[in-house]
Parts: structure tokens; C-alpha cells; sequence
């Protein structure tokens, strides 16, 4: 017998947490006033959701008086596809789909300073404010870094890390 094991990479990115903040609305206001469940909306603002019906979907939108788009982006799982400008470009303050991972973060702060961070070091980075992040990591979601936030920690990593060593 031959057993097949494979791990399916995130590919969703579920931004109503951003949508909530820039909107100055709460998951228990859009709960209330949707008529969903509130574990629901709470799922689903932590990117535990697994899915999301439709009719659950069109409700926030309605509520938050925006797109889909707007609450969910999708990342491919092809390298270098994430480059492409699908992505909308209305909410310039939200998640662009050419954000990083930790594991995108960790190959590019190898290829340009030659240390290969563990992932732990990378998330202890995160937790202290080192390494800002745009979209918070959560169960089942990962932490996702602009392009000016790694920059910035790049900087830093090279003038007090590399050169205390």
C-alpha cells in the first residue's frame, strides 16, 4: 500500500479584519446588524473560516458597503505568479497580493544577506514589532508582509544584526 501525504498551501486571504478597522465597525455590530451568528462573523474576521457562503458574503458586503474583492484575495500557489496586478487597487491600506509570507521572507533575507532565519526567529521578529506585519497571522492563516515593511526590516537586520557579528 502507498500512502500520499501533501500539504495544501493558503491561497485565501480573508481581509475583514482590515475592512472592520478602516470602516470603524465592529464583528459584533456587523453581526448584529446582518443578522449572522456573531461565531460566524468572528471566524471568518480571524481567517479560521474554511468557507463562506455566498448569501454570508453578499450580507457583509451589503453592511460594509463594499466588493468581495475587498474582503478576500487570492495568493497563487504557483512562485511568481503573485506578481500580477489582479488585485484591486481601491484600498491602498489593505493587503496587495504581492505581500510575503514568513517562508517568502526567510529566501529573500537569505538571498540578499546569506543568513537563513528560522521561521521562529522570523515570528519572534514579528511578535516584538520588528517585522511589521499587514495582515496578522492567525490558525490556519499566515503572517503577511508588505514590501515596504520588509525593506525597512531588511535595513535594519543588516545594520544591527549582521554587523554586531
Amino acid at each position: 500500500m502507498l500512502l500520499f501525504s501533501c500539504k495544501i498551501a493558503v491561497v485565501i486571504i480573508l481581509k475583514l479584519n482590515e475592512v472592520l478597522t478602516e470602516k470603524g465597525k465592529t464583528a459584533y455590530q456587523v453581526a448584529k446588524a446582518t443578522g449572522l451568528h456573531q461565531s460566524v462573523v468572528s471566524k471568518i474576521r480571524r481567517g479560521e473560516a474554511k468557507m463562506i457562503v455566498l448569501h454570508v458574503l453578499d450580507k457583509l458586503c451589503d453592511e460594509l458597503d463594499c466588493k468581495p474583492s475587498d474582503l478576500i484575495v487570492h495568493r497563487s500557489s504557483k512562485p511568481g505568479a503573485n506578481k500580477s496586478a489582479r488585485t484591486p487597487q481601491t484600498h491602498q491600506t489593505t493587503v496587495s497580493s504581492d505581500g510575503m509570507t514568513v517562508r517568502e521572507v526567510r529566501k529573500r533575507l537569505f538571498a540578499t544577506t546569506g543568513k537563513m532565519l528560522s521561521r521562529e526567529r522570523i515570528n519572534n521578529y514579528i511578535t516584538n514589532g520588528t517585522l511589521r506585519t499587514t495582515q496578522p497571522g492567525g490558525k490556519g492563516t499566515p503572517h503577511i508582509i508588505s514590501e515596504a515593511d520588509y525593506l525597512e526590516f531588511e535595513t535594519w537586520y543588516k545594520e544591527n544584526i549582521l554587523k554586531q557579528k
